[in-house]
């Protein structure tokens, strides 16, 4: 029997907030000075590199955890199955339940603990647990729900991936316009038909020069509380990272497969930066020596924004229930499952429907 995506589920929150509404922000250096251009032209560049227009926040009265509980019900039917069946419940997300207007993060419960609550299931032996892996982790819990299965410890697990990232975000950091929120859920099970469901994966982390690329840190504002942090990130030290590391991961993961990179019709990368995201298929398949197929890289990040370990579940889903124009993935295709994040870390799933 081999582990397979039996249901996936997505919450995509209601606030759209547009690349127009940051007009009024203070974008600062981060030593406290300020931009020769005018915001208007911080905004155009931005979208030009990122592809980024919109991005989607959550309503006050919902937190992570709500985020993943809505997604999660929405995969739990889609695969046919109950609550009360599940042996495993993977939470993966980076800073837990931050109310808004708050300045602390509560991981007390942990968050697959309140999805659990949430979901009214009575049986103690389905465990709950969270994953810090940054932007990979829902596919690091994919990874792990697997492994669970082809031990035999477990039959059916659900792995979700939600954050609130508007809520950790520094207004005055010009990155600030990149992250936004989202959730995503998928149920993980034993299946014996044909040959579909995970082929083989790879994982990495690395840390010797790159621990801290992704990082809490003060405002740009030096006026502000320093015992505030917020999510920081050096920009192009990822950006070189992650092309000079995720294709070689990615081949990895497609070679232990056996399959060809000819057999892979989609690869559903983690939306960071769509130029990124096009540099690294590019260097991919140059990789194999070969050019990019027209349409293998699905795309959501124009209007949803990077919403870290919500972004390739979310995307997977909205691609599975034809969400996204000119996109689908028919019975027998192979995909590829890939994402870099805060560690740094990277991983890739080979897929085949």
């Amino acid at each position: 029997m081999k582990p397979a995506i039996t249901g996936t589920g997505t919450f995509i929150p209601s606030i759209i907030k547009e690349n127009s509404k940051f007009n009024d922000n203070v974008f600062l250096n981060a030593d406290g000075t300020s931009f020769s251009n005018p915001n208007a032209v911080i905004i155009e560049k931005f979208k030009s590199i990122t592809g980024i227009e919109e991005r989607r926040y959550a309503k006050a009265e919902y937190n992570t955890s709500d985020l993943g509980f809505f997604a999660a019900k929405k995969a739990i039917e889609d695969a046919n199955i109950t609550a009360e069946e599940l042996d495993y419940i993977i939470f993966a997300h980076n800073f837990g339940d931050v109310k808004e207007g708050a300045i602390q993060s509560d991981i007390l419960p942990s968050l697959a603990t309140r999805v659990k609550y949430l979901l009214e299931i009575e049986n103690p032996n389905c465990v709950a647990y969270d994953i810090l892996f940054g932007c990979p982790g829902w596919i690091e819990g994919v990874i792990q729900a697997q492994a669970f299965i082809k031990a035999g410890i477990a039959q059916k697990c659900l792995v979700i991936g939600a954050e609130t990232l508007s809520r950790v975000i520094d207004v005055n950091d010009r990155d600030s316009m990149i992250y936004s929120d989202g959730a995503g859920a998928c149920i993980v099970e034993a299946s014996d038909k044909d040959d579909s469901g995970i082929l083989s994966h790879a994982s990495q982390t690395h840390t010797k020069e790159e621990a801290y690329y992704l990082f809490f840190g003060n405002s740009f504002d030096k006026n502000k509380d320093k015992d505030i942090r917020y999510i920081k990130m050096h920009g192009r030290k990822i950006y070189e990272f992650a092309l000079n590391n995720v294709p070689n991961a990615m081949k990895i993961a497609l070679d232990k497969s056996g399959l060809s990179i000819d057999d892979v019709k989609k690869v559903f990368i983690h939306q960071a930066n769509e130029k990124m995201d096009e540099a690294i298929i590019k260097r991919f398949y140059r990789l194999y020596k070969k050019p990019i197929p027209e349409g293998v890289m699905p795309m959501s990040i124009h209007k949803l924004g990077n919403s870290s370990v919500a972004t390739v579940p979310t995307l997977l889903d909205l691609v599975l229930k034809g969400n996204i124009e000119n996109q689908e993935v028919k019975k027998g295709e192979v995909i590829i499952l890939a994402s870099v994040g805060a560690g740094m870390n990277i991983n890739a799933i080979v897929y085949k429907y």
